[in-house]
């Protein structure tokens, strides 16, 4: 229950992601959310903004504990099907043991997934498991404030411009934005 105000930001943005990742090539999303106790569901792959919007719109949050590993695991599997650039994970908690995720976080970094790990709150277990998968797969971490609509968009159109076009053009897209984008231009390895 604690990420519906960031899950509201974030359908409100996912716009501006995706304006900006056409500008550099285009992009696929696949929703992965889990909620409530063992639920964790993915969407088809979707290339519009207003089809992403219509899969977030039709999910209504739940509480539950934290099921990172199981989006960490889906990912993998999806990488096998084919190529995934990118994970991004919002999340303000970690409730599981961070051996297990950091063991599939270097399996993702193996298969060139970078891992960008928003983290909401100051949870510091949270912040240290969220650095250790974006270390692990050659990612980036960045703390946010849920009061700083505009932070939690920038960081958002950062990953989405990654996605559609590598690290120069989220160097170039860095340069322009300059703060928080930029720094995680400067963790990518």
């Amino acid at each position: 229950m604690s990420r519906a105000p960031t899950w509201d930001r974030a359908m409100a943005i996912q716009a501006d992601m995706f304006q900006e990742a056409g500008r550099v090539g285009g992009l696929d999303i696949q929703l992965v959310f889990f909620r409530g106790h063992g639920e964790c569901r993915s969407s088809k792959w979707v290339r519009r903004s207003a089809d992403l919007l219509g899969l977030m719109t039709a999910v209504q949050v739940r509480g539950g504990l934290t099921q990172i590993g199981k989006v960490l695991n889906h990912t993998l599997r999806e990488t096998q099907k084919e190529r995934v650039s990118a994970l991004v994970y919002i999340g303000d908690m970690c409730e599981e043991d961070p051996d297990p995720l950091c063991a599939t976080a270097a399996q993702l970094g193996l298969r060139g997934v970078k891992a960008f790990m928003f983290h909401e709150g100051g949870n510091p277990a949270a912040a240290q498991t969220f650095r250790e998968i974006a270390r692990l797969t050659g990612g980036a971490y960045a703390p946010f404030d849920l009061g700083a609509a505009d932070q939690l968009r920038q960081l958002l159109t950062a990953v989405a411009v990654y996605a559609a076009g590598g690290r120069r053009a989220l160097a170039d897209y860095g340069k322009r934005a300059g703060g928080d984008v930029l720094r995680i231009a400067h963790q990518l390895r």
